[in-house]
């Protein structure tokens, strides 16, 4: 059986890939993106950021790479950070909310591990979202929850109805 070869951090921040993918202990992870629910949800959440940009005192960023730990670098669909927080090439700080889309290829069990590494680095707010399905979920460590009263929250301000959010996917 082949193995694949492992990248070092340097290497991995000094390549461009396209897609981008991952570094997990080594290895690239690929990412599934690209089709039109998965694009159209992220693109539609990036406007409700950003419109409310000044309002919340926050910045929106997709496809922002992070370190949540050495070795591993995660990239979620979509990131938001306080503007108080420090910009970085690649991110070494908790940005205040990450959201994953799921794409078809992707399950919530495949999540988990992306969510491990982002609550063991301190993300506070971590969200993944169902385009298809039309379901949102907030989670932690070995936790998938259904928003309370329909209504993702990232205290104290952030908040995002979820029939307004998918009402505008058609």
């Amino acid at each position: 059986m082949a193995t694949a070869a492992l990248i070092s951090e340097a290497e991995y921040l000094a390549t461009s890939y396209r897609p981008d993918c991952e570094l997990v202990d080594g290895q690239l992870i690929g990412r599934n993106v690209g089709e039109y629910d998965h694009s159209k949800l992220q693109g539609i959440l990036i406007i409700w950021f950003g419109i409310r940009q000044d309002e919340w005192n926050i910045e929106v960023l997709p496809e922002q790479r992070i370190r949540v730990a050495p070795g591993r670098f995660r990239i979620p669909d979509i990131c938001v950070i306080s503007r108080g927080q420090r910009p970085e090439a690649v991110f070494t700080e908790p940005p205040l909310l990450c959201i994953e889309v799921l794409s078809k290829d992707d399950t919530l069990r495949s999540m988990q591990e992306r969510i491990d590494d982002y609550t063991a680095f301190g993300i506070p707010n971590i969200w993944v979202l169902d385009p298809v399905g039309r379901q949102a979920w907030v989670c932690n460590t070995g936790e998938f929850r259904k928003p309370e009263g329909g209504v993702l929250r990232a205290e104290p301000f952030i908040h995002i109805p979820l029939t307004d959010l998918f009402a505008k996917l058609g």
